[in-house]
């Protein structure tokens, strides 16, 4: 399956909470989107890893995505080193996509910045013809593959954007993905140990935040991305 986009994050939710609404209005579009998570989130102090997989369906069916794949790297200790690196090429090669979007390049949790590093690096090497992988099952090797865009979402921390996506329409559907995630966000029944992503502060952000991107680029709703090369545009008048 050859996918437009590969959304890509550290663990499950971060998609859904730093591209969902992107994503969502892609496919509205007909785009074909898939997601991978690199761990099962199995060191999250709320729910457990089994609970975060379904949660984790959940959302990709909500959203519309075309599949959601699960790396199972070690939550917390997963490293930016080859066998990683290889193991994400392979993926990058099936799906072929034009676009791939990951974790934000720094934030408050260690594995952000390492996943957003680590699918930067996967996708140059993906590129290269002399790095040759196999499919499980298949005695070929795969094409050299490279995305023709890598952009990465905002997440804990307020980071500046370098382009803001026009979100509105589609902020109800994010919102509707991040909260199935029910063990991990505001739930007043929920007895388990409160962590910065449980808390209503938290959960009430998520659509001030998109608001306030909104306000900044003339919108109603906005979500917000960096890139790892200049935007060109066709014209200046393509601007909002």
């Amino acid at each position: 399956m050859k996918l437009d986009i590969l959304a890509i994050g550290s663990h499950p939710d971060d998609v859904e909470l730093g591209c969902g609404a992107t994503i969502a209005k892609e496919i509205a579009k007909g785009k074909k989107v898939g997601i991978i998570d690199l761990t099962r989130g199995e060191l999250g102090t709320r729910g457990s890893a089994d609970i975060r997989d379904e949660e984790a369906l959940n959302a990709a069916k909500i959203l519309g995505a075309s599949v959601r794949h699960n790396m199972q790297f070690a939550d917390g200790f997963f490293v930016n080193d080859k066998e990683h690196q290889i193991a994400l090429i392979k993926m990058i090669r099936k799906y072929q996509p034009e676009m791939v979007i990951c974790n934000a390049v720094e934030d408050r949790h260690i594995d952000h910045a390492k996943g957003s590093k680590l699918v930067s690096d996967a996708c140059f090497l993906s590129g290269l013809i002399k790095v040759e992988t196999f499919l499980e099952g298949h005695d070929q090797p795969q094409e050299a593959w490279r995305p023709k865009y890598v952009y990465h979402y905002i997440q804990w921390k307020n980071l500046q954007p370098d382009v803001v996506v026009d979100v509105t329409g589609f902020i109800d559907t994010k919102l509707k993905a991040v909260f199935t995630y029910k063990t991990q966000f505001h739930d007043s029944s929920n007895n388990e140990p409160e962590t910065p992503i449980s808390s209503k502060n938290f959960a009430d952000s998520i659509s001030y935040r998109a608001r306030d991107l909104g306000r900044l680029v003339g919108v109603e709703y906005g979500e917000g991305f960096t890139v790892e090369r200049y935007v060109a545009v066709d014209s200046l008048f393509n601007l909002k």
